[in-house]
């Protein structure tokens, strides 16, 4: 399955900001964490991080035609207000789960919207670098769901 994780502002320094919010570890660290787990299970998975809302934007729109099975999505802070990623998400029909690695629910009250996601399949908060990790499982999951629905609808 070809994996597209998608990272928003500021995750670039992860091990450099709010240590107690999201922990020791940098971002080189979650890109290996992620292509290990990819290559275990027999995945393809691209990292891609921007703190720039239009390239993320650009990547969501190039997955449409790229192949990309499934997307990870971590927003940062456009999870909150930018209804154009909230769009570009909307227009792709693949498995998309949303991960925070804070919980957002349990931090400050603008962080508690999240205009992304109604138009994901999930979201998963509060698991620390993990959180992509199950996000992946659960990508894999609803792909085998679908197809074995749409083979249903077939046989019909």
């Amino acid at each position: 399955m070809k994996l597209l994780i998608i990272n928003g502002p500021n995750l670039n320094f992860l091990g450099i900001r709010d240590k107690k919010v999201y922990g020791k570890e940098d971002y080189s660290f979650l890109v290996r964490l992620i292509k290990e787990r990819a290559a275990r299970e027999g995945d393809e998975a691209e990292c891609f991080q921007s703190n720039h809302e239009g390239a993320i934007i650009d990547r969501i729109q190039e997955s449409y035609f790229d192949g990309t099975e499934g997307i990870v999505i971590n927003p940062g802070a456009f999870t909150h207000y930018s209804y154009a990623i909230r769009d570009a998400l909307e227009s792709i029909s693949v498995p998309k789960i949303e991960v925070h690695i804070s919980d957002i629910q349990a931090r400050e009250s603008f962080r508690h919207i999240s205009v992304t996601k109604p138009v994901c399949d999930g979201q998963i908060t509060g698991k620390g670098l993990e959180g992509y990790l199950l996000a992946m499982d659960q990508i894999r999951a609803i792909a085998k769901e679908r197809a074995a629905a749409e083979k249903t609808v077939e046989k019909q």
